[in-house]
């Protein structure tokens, strides 16, 4: 080795540890999980709404002869229109309210499921919608919220009062959990089951459950799985596409085979924003389930790349909130939440690329939905509530003085008096 060598060695070690120390340094600050679930949730919206754009064009002018082609994303940017602002609401709510909005929403989704199954309308072979006037109300999707709130609620009482036993696990919480499955799987929505079950396994690994429940709990959730499988054509039709895509690719794997073709064309930087052609019917449901593969033929794999690291930030940023915080709620509720959002990305993401069978559920906050879009800009106002009460962070936010909307108010004199002596401040 040369002197230059032996030299240069040292200094590329010394760049190595001060690049770790920063970047330590930048993750200890209060408010970064505040500005990561803030901006991963603003561009995966953003670009959500773009590809709803591209991919929603052909479906809107085959729904009516013609309709324009931008009345799906017209439809979307409602949804978004409606749920930024449920979002900000959220976001400065206290936690009181959340313990006690789980109870009134979980009995309004028990009651919407129910609606589902006498008035409900089917297709594809789940009965999950109901139609009111013009608008479609899927009420599995508040569900997921109800069953956050609620379970990490119930959780955290018994936490506080010293009952950690597994037994007191399970009561109220699983018989709660099982209506829910139970209304949801009597619409033959076995992917929203899946997903209710992950934040019910979610919320027991985070209060300690044994793992010898979380063994019962599995093999019961894998024979109901197996028997709903079997007992429904269309799901062993879907199971035996995944399994023998190819051979099928002109039947059951239609929809697989050609979501993976549209991957593939993409190449590494994808044919440009509008560009897609699998978007021309060959995909089926290319503006909702399989978005994904839309955005994989018109971004490339950097494109679908950069919206894995975004879900992986935005799971990232909630475990940070559920272990920085000592309340029991806000750490149930945060990994909960985290866990519903992060794990129905990969439920999608997997089905669309061919790991995992279809399972019919969107892409959170980028497929088109309104009723999906809703429950998750809440559940991410919530986190980001939940943030501010990181160690810190609150001084932190104070020390940051009035945001743009507390400005503007104080400007047209209708800000709080306290806010408005703090703008005059910066002022001068």
């Amino acid at each position: 080795m040369t002197s230059e060598a032996a030299a240069e060695k040292p200094a590329n070690a010394h760049d190595t540890l001060r690049w770790r120390a920063r970047l330590r340094e930048l993750l200890g600050r209060p408010l970064v999980s505040y500005y990561l679930v803030l901006g991963c949730s603003a561009l995966l919206l953003a670009l959500g709404l773009m590809m709803v754009l591209s991919a929603s064009s052909i479906e809107s002018m085959q729904i009516s002869p013609g309709r324009s082609p931008f009345y799906l994303f017209l439809r979307q940017i409602g949804a978004a229109a409606v749920g930024l602002p449920i979002m900000y609401v959220c976001s400065r709510l206290p936690r009181r309210f959340f313990q006690l909005a789980g109870y009134p929403l979980l009995a309004i989704s028990i009651i919407g499921l129910v609606m589902v199954i006498f008035i409900g309308a089917s297709e594809l072979g789940a009965q999950r919608w109901i139609y009111i006037g013009g608008f479609t109300i899927q009420p599995s999707e508040p569900a997921k919220l109800a069953l956050v709130l609620w379970g990490a609620d119930m959780l955290a009482r018994k936490a506080r009062g010293g009952l950690i036993e597994w037994r007191h696990l399970l009561v109220p919480l699983m018989p709660g959990v099982a209506i829910l499955a139970v209304l949801v799987l009597l619409g033959r929505d076995l992917g929203t089951t899946i997903v209710l079950m992950l934040i019910f396994l979610t919320l027991l690994w985070v209060v300690g459950a044994p793992v010898r429940l979380f063994g019962a709990v599995l093999a019961l959730l894998a024979l109901a799985t197996a028997f709903m499988i079997m007992v429904e054509p269309y799901r062993m039709a879907r199971l035996t596409g995944f399994l023998h895509v190819w051979d099928s690719a002109q039947g059951d794997g239609y929809q697989a085979a050609q979501g993976q073709i549209a991957m593939g064309t993409g190449g590494w930087f994808g044919l440009g924003l509008g560009s897609s052609r699998a978007k021309w019917d060959w995909v089926p449901h290319a503006e909702s389930d399989f978005i994904f593969s839309i955005l994989g033929e018109e971004l490339g794999l950097m494109g679908t790349l950069v919206v894995v690291a975004l879900f992986g930030l935005l799971g990232y940023a909630g475990l940070r909130i559920a272990s920085r915080v000592s309340d029991p709620f806000i750490r149930l509720a945060a990994a909960a939440a985290v866990a519903w959002i992060a794990g129905q990305a990969i439920v999608n993401i997997g089905a669309v690329i061919g790991v995992l069978p279809v399972t019919g559920i969107p892409l959170p906050l980028v497929s088109y939905g309104g009723s999906a879009l809703l429950p998750t800009l809440a559940a991410l106002g919530m986190l980001l509530s939940f943030a501010k009460q990181e160690p810190g962070a609150a001084e932190a936010l104070a020390a940051r003085g009035p945001g743009p909307a507390a400005r503007a108010l104080s400007w047209l004199g209708l800000g709080r008096p306290a806010a408005r002596a703090r703008s005059r401040r910066a002022g001068r």
